[in-house]
């Protein structure tokens, strides 16, 4: 039975915007009961100039922890005393913890995705193809490139792709299939197929049984139905999203939940709003 909360109680949150449709208060409040911490955690809806406000709230409020979602993963970094190791390079965070008057970012999406992608799969010399050049696809490219694989962007505007060229010393491709005979991993971290009527982005008739197909979204999208469909493994983001909450769990709360994850994973496949 879940605790309710009283003087002792702690927070956690996310902000975003939107963020109503976030299936991460439903995950988190289960480990925090699970785990038998005295916390909650609330899903903030924070409008991108009422940022810099909202942090201070947090701060003001004790907030413990929030996890950072669209449109906020990088320009939250303007509001942090602290960032960690990861965030340095992806630019991008998806968790604070506040702590001894300091806020300290932290990126576990890299942590989510090479989770989930190991399960299926091995990083280590293969090839991945990239879809999207935004906060996400910084994570996962980080994810790649530091497990050894070699990573194609493509994005269409091809002036973000080549600022990540730069960053994470990677390939840009101006045709999708240019490459996706050649890689091993195809990844969407692109909105497109959130709603059914989406244009797919590329001829997905061209995916083939030898690939891994991974979906930041988190349903099985046209994409990863037709992956399914040709034979090759298909993930949506389902599991990312557990691993990185849970991640962002530990950061906070020094617990480690990952066992969790089956149970997580059945709430979140059933979980009706």
């Amino acid at each position: 039975m879940m605790k309710l909360p009283n003087g002792q109680t702690l927070c956690y949150g996310i902000f975003g915007y939107p963020v109503k449709h976030s299936l991460s208060p439903v995950f988190q409040s289960f480990a925090f009961n699970q785990k038998n911490i005295n916390a909650i955690y609330v899903p903030f809806e924070v409008k991108p100039e009422d940022l810099k406000d909202a942090v201070k709230g947090a701060k003001a409020l004790s907030i413990k922890g929030l996890n950072i979602t669209i449109p906020h993963k990088e320009s939250i970094l303007g509001f942090v005393d602290e960032v960690s190791e990861e965030v340095e390079k992806i630019g991008s965070c998806n968790t604070l913890k506040f702590e001894d008057n300091t806020i300290k970012a932290y990126n576990t999406d890299y942590i989510g995705f090479k989770r989930a992608l190991e399960e299926k799969t091995t990083l280590q010399g293969k090839k991945a193809l990239v879809l999207g050049a935004g906060g996400t696809s910084k994570a996962i490219i980080y994810a790649l490139t530091n497990a050894g694989a070699k990573v194609y962007l493509y994005n269409r505007t091809i002036e973000k792709a080549l600022k990540l060229k730069e960053i994470f010393n990677i390939e840009v491709v101006e045709k999708i299939e240019d490459v996706l005979q050649y890689v091993d991993i195809i990844v969407n971290t692109t909105s497109v197929g959130l709603k059914d009527d989406d244009k797919p982005l590329f001829d997905y008739d061209k995916i083939a049984a030898h690939h891994v197909v991974f979906d930041v979204i988190y349903k099985d999208t046209l994409l990863i139905k037709k992956a399914k469909e040709k034979g090759a493994v298909g993930i949506n983001g389902l599991p990312m999203l557990i691993y990185q909450g849970l991640e962002s769990f530990k950061i906070w709360t020094g617990v480690d939940a990952f066992d969790l994850a089956p149970q997580i994973f059945e709430l979140l496949t059933s979980y009706k709003p």
